[in-house]
Parts: structure tokens; C-alpha cells; sequence
């Protein structure tokens, strides 16, 4: 009995380490920006999303903003009318990003800037733009960015993407230290997330294979990935900015031709 009131009043903190708190989840309504966005709803914050689509409608869903996060003037937009209408702008995850594969030799420059506006550009005006509210508030803020093991080892076929992502890790201590102490940055890295559209786009086979090179012999679940992220913007990692919080099990090899 002592055991499960312990593990009851566990949830119960859980549920409400984030009460009170307005978060912008980029790129939250699907795949691991979805999963994110329900972890901090789960805690109890008041979650935003935004994409380029709005998803189909469903019951206790969070608010959504149709906004092209590569538009830095919609960004601007976003992040005023958000800190307008909640009051404030606690946290933000900047989750929007991706890259189908593109062999660097023929990739348009058109393809390039694309993915380069998406994965880089996009993030640091989401991020400018939420300093510019949190540094107004009493207690200031925290931004999270979501980097990718492509910006720390080689990635071929995806080298746009993988340059972006390096981009994005650096901006991460850089903005750590000029907009610090009011608004901590950190990355959180994952490697593979077996989120739905991952799962569909590879075989058993494939996965099975990737899964042994990895310490952990599997890859992350998107709830694990989401947890990463909650506990930087909590107030047990207060004393966290400037990090890059590595979620990939120990690592995986480069991809290569031996995996497919």
C-alpha cells in the first residue's frame, strides 16, 4: 500500500509541475510534436501548436495557429498574438523541421534553402521572437530546440538537413549566453523515433538492423523523447541552459548502404 500511494502522489506532482505555464510546441500537431504537446498537457500547461495544416478536430485538442514557421513575420505574429491572448509565453519547443533525402551532388540550391529556412532559419526566428516576451516576464522563459544526431556525425543523403540541424546546435549555446540569466536554451537530440510516419517508411528488417547498433538495441519511443523535454523546461533543471540533451540510446551508426 505504501508503495502505490508513493506512485500516486508521483503522478499527482506530475500532472501539476506545469500549471500555470503557456507553451508553443512548432510542428505539434503530429508525429513527435504531437506527442510533446500532450506530455505538457498532461502536466497541466496550456499547449499551442502550430503547422501549416490544421488538423482534424478532436475533443481537449490544443489551440492551433496556422503559421509557415519558415515566414518570420508570421513567426512574429504567432508569438504576439499567443503572449496576447494567454498572457504570457513560458516555454517553447521548437519541434518543426525535416528533409526528405537528397543527394548533395545534384540537390537544387531551390531544395537547399528550402530546407535550410525550415530546419534553421525557421527556429531562430521562433526563438527570437519568444525571448523578445520572456524577457519581459518576472520569470522568464525556456526554450528547447530539437537537433538531430545528423547535426553531429555524417549524414549522407540528408546533408542540407544535417548542416541545419549542426546550425541549430550552436545557436543553442550561443543564444544560451546572451539571452541568459531571464531565458535558458537547450537542445534535446534524439536519434530514431519510431513515430508512425518512421515506422511506415522502413521494414522490420531495416529496424531490426538499426535497432542492434544501438547500446539500448531499440530506438526511442516519442513519449521518451517528449519526457527529455519536459523535465529541461521544469523547475528541476533550472540551473540547465546551454545544453544539448542527447536521447538516442547510446548512439547509432552512420547510416549507410549495409542497414538497408
Amino acid at each position: 500500500m505504501e508503495g502505490a500511494r508513493d506512485e500516486s502522489a508521483a503522478e499527482d506532482r506530475a500532472a501539476q509541475d506545469m500549471e500555470g505555464r503557456v507553451v508553443l510546441v512548432t510542428g505539434g500537431t503530429r508525429g513527435l510534436g504531437a506527442e510533446i504537446s500532450a506530455a505538457f498537457a498532461a502536466r497541466g500547461a496550456t499547449v499551442v501548436v502550430c503547422g501549416r495544416t490544421e488538423p482534424e478536430a478532436k475533443p481537449d485538442a490544443p489551440a492551433f495557429f496556422a503559421v509557415d514557421v519558415r515566414d518570420p513575420e508570421a513567426v512574429a505574429a504567432l508569438v504576439e498574438q499567443v503572449a496576447e491572448r494567454y498572457g504570457r509565453l513560458d516555454i517553447v519547443v521548437n519541434n518543426a523541421g525535416g528533409s526528405p533525402p537528397a543527394d548533395a551532388a545534384t540537390a537544387s540550391p531551390r531544395f537547399t534553402e528550402a530546407i535550410v529556412k525550415l530546419n534553421l532559419l525557421g527556429p531562430l526566428a521562433v526563438a527570437e521572437a519568444a525571448n523578445s516576451v520572456m524577457q519581459q516576464q518576472s520569470d522568464g522563459g525556456c526554450i528547447i530546440h530539437i537537433g538531430s544526431q545528423s547535426g553531429m556525425r555524417p549524414s549522407p543523403g540528408t546533408a542540407a538537413y544535417g548542416a541545419a540541424k549542426a546550425g541549430l546546435i550552436e545557436a543553442t549555446r550561443a543564444q544560451a549566453e546572451e539571452w541568459a540569466p531571464k531565458v535558458r536554451v537547450n537542445a534535446v537530440t534524439p536519434g530514431a523515433i519510431g513515430t508512425e510516419e518512421f515506422l511506415a517508411n522502413y521494414s522490420e528488417e531495416y529496424l531490426a538492423k538499426l535497432s542492434a547498433t544501438i547500446p539500448m538495441g531499440r530506438i526511442a519511443t516519442p513519449a521518451e523523447v517528449a519526457s527529455a523535454c519536459c523535465f529541461l523546461a521544469s523547475d528541476e533543471a533550472s540551473y540547465i541552459t546551454g545544453a544539448n540533451l542527447l536521447v538516442h540510446g547510446g548512439g547509432d551508426v552512420t547510416p549507410n548502404a549495409a542497414l538497408v
